[in-house]
């Protein structure tokens, strides 16, 4: 965000303090709010947990200066961690299923990090372990593991949530964010919580996600479009507790591809279909408290739009929904 009114010594200076703007199909009484996390140097939410892991670990020791970062990615994530890596003295090794977005991996390629693709069919838990051999085959190499590392939600806790909080004058009533590793809705979760425990707390997944699975459900696993968000093997989300959730709510692929077109079309905003499925989530949740069926302590709802529909185009997220590649 253009707010630095004076020369900066590293681009690590300009991550986070990201716009908070209106989504103005919400509801006038309860208005929803969203983090465009688009406008950090990596163009994605991932640069937070990027720098602030990696700074992090390098204070305890976890890995030294001139060591090596593994980690396995959807991509945003592998991008957040290469812009910090060479800043901070690290080389990157990133572990991608190969279904994953192009852009992507051509960007931490450019970032200097290696790429190392595994079959798509294999998921992301093939991943996590191949990322794991590599690091042990290397001297001095770590890996942080989004999935797990408590540094990811801490990140949020640190950053993202308190400026969301100052913007809005502490009036949150709401917090609604998509789970991937389930990071970003955790450390907003804690803050705001602790803020005011009657918070109403939202996770958002695609439908054929098995998030559900921690409240309880019963969920067909199924293939999705949705990027960035949703899992099939709970066991591996570590950072999600479902005691500082109230819902968790399904959003189907269709209806996040209409709203990205219509995020686009209507309000100017170029996001993916995280951030798509994210205000459908918001806004349903704003109309509950509108109509008296979520008690919030504030009129307001918080999301974050994690990051660019320009990272998806090869895949054809403004073509027809049928065109759309998953």
């Amino acid at each position: 965000m253009t707010t630095h009114r004076e020369p900066l010594s590293s681009v690590l200076e300009t991550i986070g303090e990201t716009p908070l703007v209106r989504v103005h199909d919400s509801p006038d009484e309860v208005p929803v709010y969203a983090k465009l996390e688009s406008f950090n140097p990596g163009a994605s939410i991932k640069d937070r947990i990027g720098k602030y892991m990696l700074e992090r670990m390098l204070e305890r020791g976890d890995v030294g200066e001139g060591g090596t970062v593994v980690e396995p990615t959807a991509g945003n994530t592998g991008i957040g961690l290469a812009v910090a890596a060479k800043q901070l003295g690290l080389d990157a090794v990133f572990v991608v299923p190969e279904r994953f977005s192009v852009e992507k991996q051509q960007l931490m390629r450019a970032l200097g990090a290696e790429v190392v693709n595994t079959p798509s069919e294999d998921g992301m838990g093939f991943a996590i372990d191949r990322a794991h051999e590599i690091a042990e085959e290397l001297d001095d190499a770590v890996v942080p593991q989004q999935f797990s590392n408590p540094l990811n939600a801490e990140a949020h806790y640190a950053t993202t949530a308190p400026e969301i909080g100052d913007a809005l004058d502490g009036e949150v009533g709401a917090v609604v964010a998509g789970c991937g590793t389930g990071g970003t809705l955790m450390g907003m979760a804690r803050y705001f919580r602790e803020k005011h425990p009657d918070t109403h707390v939202v996770a958002v997944e695609p439908a054929g996600s098995a998030y559900r699975e921690f409240l309880g459900d019963d969920v067909a696993h199924e293939e999705y479009k949705t990027e960035g968000i949703g899992t099939h093997d709970i066991e591996r989300n570590e950072l999600f507790d479902p005691e500082l959730v109230d819902d968790i709510r399904a959003v189907p692929d269709r209806e996040a591809h209409e709203e990205m077109s219509r995020l686009a079309a209507e309000e100017g905003q170029l996001v993916a279909s995280s951030a798509a499925a994210n205000a459908i989530a918001a806004k349903r949740v704003a109309m509950a408290i509108r109509d008296g069926d979520i008690d919030a302590p504030y009129d307001t709802v918080a999301t974050v739009f994690p990051d660019s529909s320009e990272r998806y185009l090869s895949k054809g997220v403004y073509r027809s929904f049928e065109e759309w590649e998953g």
